[in-house]
């Protein structure tokens, strides 16, 4: 690609290719390499900052020479700036995370020492932690997305606080000629948003456009899981190497292509489309703060081998509140877990219970307990791994002498003391700091959303018309909800009538779920129309609750997608105060949806014997 005076984008504007490189702070680091050798692309996106993310790098930045962004973006940038200079490539990432600044001066030195020269801007305004106590005198109660608290009622003292941006920073910096540009807490879809309007340029009040783009930003936003990984179907995914990464092609009017290189891993189909768009989402209104995108409203279309095309996402003014991540530390935290054999299992637990807080104190001596038995066992094994069950116990308290050493020791004292053939999956470990999750809203005129040119000049970026303050008849009609619901309709395999079979609900669903701060969703798909009729028909609510008992005191929330041919389950606090602070074995939910799609449900046999189309 060659840009034309100032990073102004080539004409035609043809669709832009943008891929990624990066899911998460860890991902592959070869994947940077691997998405610029592999073919033709024009911006190398790349997202590091999951939720859990800003608090890891503030522990980081704590350490000795320890540093406030994603240090394996460095070694990323290094195999490919050379590359992308040549090329015209584009290099957009948030692994700024708490110090886009001091990532951009690194990206800087490393360039130097290579013999190159990028221009390099920075993102910044999101930090609001420092802020927090000025901006709460001036009303702002900080309260949890959630349960409605005040953040003055939880007494605690944030050690981070950013703001999400959206993508316009990043716009404005490719079009002063950027040719790195290194973002802190934008929204993990304004990596593609950004890019997208800069290329194309885009208007702020594109609502159609930006949502398109909002769409494909959330699609590949997590790497490999657009392109087969973590996915339901196995017979969808034949090649079945290590996924390739994938690439939007964003078109001038909002529609892409999900595609990735070809001879690559993986498969990019419909449904892992479909997958990706459910994940990790509440009610379709899916908000940003350049626009608000209505996932309900995407068609996917399968358009060639390993290329899904979205089309006729419609978009809405956004609102005048920015969503902020705060974290603050609850505490410390250990955990041992035994491992108990043969006979007598529950006996044995109720044991090593009692033995282990007798000398404690009492449980009532912690903050918090959870003890959780987990049943693995079978009668008569003919494997000895399979006659074990587990007792997995937590415990957490502001004051670490009390869950470290302490309770490290009873744990181990039970080795000779406790039940017969008492041994740990592991050695019970120290007292580890435990951070929580206070998902909250501030109003976006507390924050000032700045470019950081590479001459070091700073540009203001305005936000964008908010609902009430754009043009009448720029909202979408609404989206027709429940139009496939209703049983006992046309198609026979979804009437009362129809003959059952009981199996798995994995049968005729896929799934995908994932964390939403103390939150999970599971997102849960049809491959037919007759299964998603029956599917939006028979899996209420209570259904779900049926089928995930640990919901059943808690909130559900369900939305439909018909037109995704899915139903979407929020289950509000079932991670507890978010990833950091949860006891669950899966404190991302990141199973969830598959031990759904492995509950029995009694399904119309008909839906069993249909041939799903084509990927």
């Amino acid at each position: 690609m060659t840009t034309g005076p100032a990073g102004e984008p080539p004409a035609p504007r043809r669709p832009v290719r943008i891929a990624n490189c990066s899911g998460f702070f860890g991902d592959r680091l070869d994947a940077a390499r691997l998405m610029v050798e592999g073919g033709p692309i024009d911006v190398l996106t790349g997202d590091y900052l999951a939720e859990l993310t800003m608090l890891v790098l503030w522990k980081t930045r704590a350490r000795p020479a320890g540093a406030g962004y994603a240090r394996t973006f460095l070694s990323q940038v290094e195999d490919v700036l050379g590359t992308c200079l040549d090329r015209g490539i584009k290099i957009v990432v948030n692994a700024g995370g708490l110090d886009p600044a001091g990532l951009a001066g690194k990206v800087r030195d490393l360039a130097a020492g290579l013999g190159l020269r990028p221009s390099v801007a920075h993102i910044t305004g999101d930090d609001l932690v420092e802020r927090l106590g000025a901006l709460r005198a001036a009303g702002e109660p900080f309260a949890h997305l959630d349960t409605g608290r005040p953040l003055a009622d939880a007494a605690v003292e944030p050690v981070t606080a950013n703001a999400y941006l959206g993508g316009w920073g990043i716009a404005t910096a490719l079009s002063r000629g950027a040719d790195v540009v290194i973002a802190p807490r934008v929204t993990d879809a304004s990596l593609v948003v950004g890019p997208a309007a800069w290329w194309h340029g885009w208007a702020r009040a594109d609502w159609d456009r930006l949502a398109g783009a909002v769409a494909a930003g959330h699609v590949i936003e997590c790497g490999a899981q657009a392109c087969g990984g973590n996915y339901s179907f196995l017979d969808e995914v034949t090649d079945r190497r290590y996924p390739g990464f994938p690439i939007a092609e964003v078109a001038a009017d909002g529609s892409s292509v999900i595609t990735k290189h070809s001879d690559t891993g993986g498969a990019v189909t419909t449904g892992t489309v479909t997958a990706q768009l459910l994940y990790e989402i509440a009610a379709p209104e899916y908000a940003n703060p350049d626009v608000v995108a209505h996932f309900d409203t995407v068609r996917l279309d399968r358009q060639g081998p390993d290329r899904v095309l979205l089309t006729g996402t419609r978009g809405s003014p956004p609102s005048t509140r920015l969503k902020v991540a705060v974290n603050y530390l609850g505490g410390y935290r250990n955990t041992v877990t035994m491992v108990l054999t043969g006979l007598d299992i529950e006996e044995k637990a109720a044991w090593a219970r009692q033995e282990l807080f007798d000398q404690l104190g009492g449980e009532a001596a912690f903050d918090a307990v959870d003890v959780q038995l987990l049943r693995f066992d079978r009668d008569d094994a003919d494997a000895n791994t399979l006659a074990t069950a587990q007792l997995r116990v937590t415990v957490k308290d502001r004051d670490a002498a009390k869950v470290g050493r302490r309770f490290s020791d009873a744990a181990n004292s039970l080795f000779l003391g406790g039940y017969a053939g008492f041994h740990t999956a592991a050695p019970p470990g120290g007292a580890t700091s435990f951070g929580v999750y206070w998902p909250t809203l501030v109003d976006r005129d507390a924050v000032t959303h700045m470019v950081v040119l590479d001459d070091g000049s700073t540009l203001v970026i305005p936000h964008s018309p908010a609902a009430g303050q754009a043009a009448a008849g720029t909202r979408p009609a609404s989206v027709a909800r429940g139009v496939s619901v209703a049983a006992g309709g046309s198609d026979s395999s979804a009437g009362t009538d129809a003959v059952t079979v009981r199996v798995p609900l994995g049968r005729v669903a896929g799934a995908r779920s994932g964390d939403k701060g103390g939150n999970a969703n599971v997102g849960l798909w049809a491959r037919t129309d007759a299964a998603h009729r029956w599917l939006a028909a028979t899996l209420t609510t209570e259904a779900l609750r049926e089928l995930l008992p640990e919901a059943a005191a808690l909130p559900v929330h369900r939305y439909e997608l018909p037109l995704l041919r899915a139903v979407n389950f929020v289950v509000v606090g079932l991670l507890g105060d978010g990833v950091a602070a949860s006891v669950r074995l899966d404190p991302q939910a990141k199973g969830l949806g598959e031990y759904v799609r492995s509950r029995f449900m009694d399904i119309p046999a008909a839906l069993l014997d249909e041939r799903p189309p084509g990927p």
